[in-house]
């Protein structure tokens, strides 16, 4: 089944609070293989570049999971990540997500779909934009 076109461009209500701490930026960091803490001193530490990952994921699922949209999350696998940040995120963050469509398009039996996700904190500052590129397999022919 095709993927509803109508839905590149379309931007979803903003997703959070999401509330960073230092615990939560320390897992992220223990999950990718950190062995040094370094990033973790003084008095508002940031996180890894890809940390935003942890808001920006459930925010593009839930836009996702539009059933109009018509895609099978179960049958998604990752393409592409990437994030072009404007700041790092700070253990004393707290962030909003906003994911827009954009763009859809058929690649043989299978379809693509990339998000755009602006991360902002609450008071309206950019932290990020995250790219993500997801793959919806087709059926065997």
């Amino acid at each position: 089944m095709a993927l509803n076109a109508a839905f590149v461009g379309r931007t979803f209500p903003p997703a959070g609070p999401y509330h960073v701490g230092i615990e939560k930026i320390r897992e992220f960091a223990a999950a990718l293989g950190y062995t040094s803490t370094d990033w973790l001193d003084g008095a508002d530490p940031i996180a890894p570049p890809t940390f935003p990952i942890v808001a920006t994921m459930p925010a593009t699922r839930r836009a996702l999971a539009d059933p109009e949209l018509g895609l099978d999350y179960r049958r998604v696998v990752h393409g592409a990540q990437r994030f072009v940040s404007s700041r790092p995120v700070r253990a004393s963050d707290v962030l909003m997500v906003a994911v827009t469509i954009e763009t859809i398009r058929p690649a043989g039996r299978h379809h693509i779909i990339t998000t755009r996700s602006e991360v902002t904190t609450v008071e309206g500052e950019h932290v990020c934009t995250a790219y993500s590129t997801l793959v919806e397999r087709g059926d065997v022919p």
